[in-house]
């Protein structure tokens, strides 16, 4: 409507039938996205965040067996012929280095991408950390999209804006902060999932309703096999846990999205994590080590008087009953 003023967005994370947007008190904004089917040839979502551009997409071995060929007719349907292409990407903590970063800009250099192209990242927080720390330094930054395929995925990587690789025996040690340009979240991607990254991506959700929400803490005791067992009827349950989660996440992310203030809450399980993960040349996975660091962590808060010694059998009670070290 003519001379109609809008009245201003004010910084916070608002979620709707499909998903989240985030506006952080500095500026930066984004939004995660909640689909089925995310490379039915019908569904638009992908395509629209492309937006048309040349693409070079990455995705991890798991990924390129179950779902490779989905995934190119999808960007042939959508993108240019020519202007799309596809890659492996080598997964595991020891493969998120600087080098593995560096091979997807060469990658994406002889593929012809520009300023103007897009990365895709499709798979777990390993993919979706390398690609977009190369996404960040790539002629200075360009877009990249995430399609997140994992529960750590889903709840952790893919609603954040962080980005990294391991240097110098230390976890994580270069990054930066590169918001992706869209974040897509495919519950169905969980079905194929094996049950040790189930109880990984669990970890996560367990930290979250531990410092936050004691309704989900609740839900997680009354259903550890969440994403584990039998699907519920209804698949209520599953997409309470993994709403909540990802809302919760986010709300706690944006007042201080680029971590200016280091203390923060989602750093509980992830004290003593890093250095368990690189002393023990990664053995555990990311979530079995935040599991270690929050039965550690509960312990050292009991006896310093922090937490009660029922709150802290709680804690350890729960990951066990999820299967969790």
């Amino acid at each position: 409507m003519s001379g109609q003023v809008l009245a201003p967005v004010e910084p916070g994370v608002r979620e709707d039938a499909t998903g989240f947007d985030l506006l952080a008190p500095e500026g930066t904004a984004y939004r995660v996205d909640l689909t089925t089917g995310v490379f039915d040839q019908e569904n638009p979502l992908l395509a629209r965040a492309l937006m048309g551009r040349r693409v070079v997409a990455f995705v991890s071995p798991t990924i390129e067996g179950l779902h490779g060929d989905r995934l190119r007719a999808y960007l042939n349907a959508h993108v240019d012929p020519g202007d799309w292409s596809v890659h492996t990407l080598r997964t595991g903590e020891q493969h998120k280095t600087l080098a593995a970063a560096e091979d997807v800009c060469a990658t994406a250099k002889a593929a012809g991408l520009d300023r103007h192209g897009v990365m895709l990242a499709v798979g777990g927080g390993i993919v979706a950390d390398v690609v977009g720390f190369a996404a960040s330094m790539y002629a200075r930054g360009v877009r990249y999209v995430k399609v997140n395929t994992t529960l750590v995925g889903q709840v952790d990587v893919g609603v954040g804006v962080k980005t990294g690789v391991n240097a110098l025996r230390t976890k994580n040690m270069l990054g930066a902060y590169h918001p992706a340009h869209a974040s897509i979240n495919d519950p169905a991607f969980l079905t194929t999932l094996p049950p040790r990254e189930i109880r990984c991506g669990l970890a996560e959700i367990v930290k979250m309703a531990v410092i936050l929400d004691e309704e989900l803490l609740r839900t997680l005791e009354d259903h550890p096999d969440v994403f584990l067992g039998r699907p519920s009827a209804d698949g209520r349950l599953e997409e309470y846990v993994l709403r909540t989660s990802m809302r919760l996440m986010m709300e706690e992310l944006c007042p201080n999205l680029r971590e200016h203030e280091l203390a923060r809450l989602v750093d509980f399980g992830h004290t003593f994590s890093p250095v368990i993960e690189t002393a023990g040349n990664h053995r555990l996975e990311h979530g079995e080590a935040i599991a270690v660091d929050m039965a550690l962590s509960a312990h050292i808060a009991r006896l310093l008087g922090l937490a009660d010694a029922d709150t802290c059998e709680r804690i350890v009670r729960l990951l066990r009953r999820i299967g969790l070290p």
